[in-house]
C-alpha cells in the first residue's frame, strides 16, 4: 500500500510525515521545503504476527509494509502548472490512496500561506486543483468516445455516463463522492481521476485541543462534514504529538498513549483507516522458517493469494490448510488445533478471510 501525504505548505506536513517514518524529511517555516517527494517504509504494526513470533519464535520476522510519500506542498494553480503543480499531480497518480493534512490549530509562530486557518478553504483548495486535472482528463475520454461512437452505437450510455459525471466534477464535486453504478466503474477505470482517489482527512490540532476538545472544535467538524459528504474518512491528529512518541521505546510510548486515552498511536489508526478505505486484509504464514504477514484484497481467494508468495504457488495450486488466528491461540499449538478439527482443507474457491494463518500445498 503506497499513502501520499498532501497538504498546504506549513500544515504540519512534513511533521507528522518524520514522525511517522523518521525518514527525516525536512522540515521548515516556509513553502516548497519539500521539494523532491520523500518516501519512508514503514512497517505496519500487527499484534497477531508478535504472538506468533512468540509461539513460533522464528528465524525471520517479516510484516507488512506501507509505503508513505511525502508529496510536495501545493499552490491554487497547480492543475496549469503554476509552483510545482505538475510535479504534485504527478506524484498522487503513482498513490493508492491520499493523506490530506489538513490544519486545525492556530498558532502565530507558524505562517500560513492564505494568512488564516480555514480548513474548509485549505481542503477546497487542493480538491479543486485535481478537479480541474480530472475535467481535462475526462473531455480527452469524452472526445474519443464520440468518435467511436459513429461506429458503435453501444457507447451512448457510456458517454452519457462520462458526460454526467464531468458536469458532477465542475460542480466542484470530487469524483470520489459520485454514485457509481457497477458498469460504471469498470468504465472508468481506464480513466483513473485524481479525485477518485480514497482520501484520509488527517486533521491536525493542537496538543490540547488533540486532548480535551477534538469534539468541540470548530475546524476539526467542518471537515467531518466533507468528508461525510464525498465518503472520505476522518482522523483527528496531533503532529506535534507524534514528533514527540517517535523516538520513544515501546513501554514509554504505550503509557503516553494510554494516558491519551489511545491504545494505537496515528501511524497505526492512519493504517487501520488505510486499510479499510482501499478494501485490504492481511493473512499469514508461520513456522520456525519464517513468520510474515501478507497484503491482499478482501475477497481474494486462496490460489491468487498464494500468488503474491510465488508465482508457481498460485500456478500449481493444490489446496489451502487454513486455521483462523483466534482458534490457533486457543488451541496453544497448531497440534492441538489439527485435534480439534479446526485447521481446515480449502479449496480453489476459498475466499480468504482476515487472519486466516495459512499453508499452501501445491505442485508444480
Amino acid at each position: 500500500m503506497k499513502l501520499g501525504m498532501v497538504g498546504l505548505p506549513n500544515v504540519g506536513k512534513s511533521t507528522l510525515f518524520n514522525a511517522l517514518t523518521n525518514a527525516g524529511a525536512e522540515s521548515a517555516n516556509y513553502p516548497f521545503c519539500t521539494i523532491e517527494k520523500n518516501v519512508g517504509i514503514v512497517s505496519v504494526p500487527d499484534e497477531r504476527l508478535d504472538k506468533l513470533a512468540e509461539m513460533y519464535n522464528p528465524d525471520k520476522f517479516t510484516p507488512a509494509t506501507l509505503e508513505f510519500v511525502d508529496i510536495a506542498g501545493l499552490v491554487k494553480g497547480a492543475s496549469k502548472g503554476e509552483g510545482l503543480g505538475n510535479k504534485f499531480l504527478a506524484d498522487i497518480r503513482e498513490v493508492d490512496a491520499i493523506v490530506h493534512v489538513v490544519r486545525c490549530f492556530e498558532s502565530t509562530d507558524i505562517i500560513h500561506v492564505d494568512g488564516s486557518i480555514n480548513p474548509v478553504r485549505d481542503i477546497e483548495t487542493i480538491n479543486l486543483e485535481l478537479i480541474f486535472s480530472d475535467i481535462e482528463m475526462l473531455e480527452r475520454r469524452i472526445d474519443k468516445t464520440k468518435k467511436a461512437l459513429k461506429g458503435d452505437k453501444s457507447l451512448q450510455t457510456e458517454l452519457d455516463f462520462l458526460e454526467d459525471l464531468k458536469s458532477y466534477l465542475e460542480s466542484g464535486k470530487s469524483a470520489r463522492g459520485y454514485n457509481y453504478s457497477d458498469d460504471e466503474r469498470e468504465w472508468i477505470k481506464s480513466t483513473p481521476l485524481l479525485s477518485g482517489k480514497p482520501v484520509i482527512y488527517a486533521c491536525n490540532l493542537s496538543e490540547d485541543d488533540f486532548r480535551n476538545n477534538v469534539d468541540t472544535n470548530e475546524n476539526y467538524k467542518s471537515v467531518c462534514k466533507i468528508a461525510e459528504e464525498e465518503k472520505s474518512a476522518v482522523l483527528p491528529i496531533c503532529a506535534q504529538i507524534e514528533a514527540e512518541i517517535s523516538d520513544m521505546d515501546a513501554e514509554d510510548k504505550a503509557m503516553f498513549l494510554e494516558d491519551l486515552g489511545l491504545k494505537v498511536s496515528g501511524l497505526g489508526r492512519i493504517i487501520k483507516t488505510g486499510y479499510s478505505l482501499l478494501g485490504l486484509i492481511s493473512y499469514l504464514t508461520a513456522g520456525k522458517p519464517e513468520v510474515r504477514a501478507w497484503t491482499i484484497t478482501k475477497g481474494t481467494k486462496a490460489p491468487q493469494a498464494a500468488g503474491k508468495i510465488h508465482t508457481d504457488f498460485e500456478k500449481g495450486f493444490i489446496r489451502a490448510e487454513v486455521v483462523s488466528f483466534d482458534d490457533l491461540m486457543a488451541c496453544g499449538s497448531m497440534a492441538n488445533a489439527k485435534e480439534k478439527g479446526l485447521v481446515r482443507l480449502e479449496g480453489k474457491d476459498y475466499v480468504m478471510q482476515d487472519g486466516d494463518i495459512v499453508l499452501f500445498r501445491f505442485n508444480v
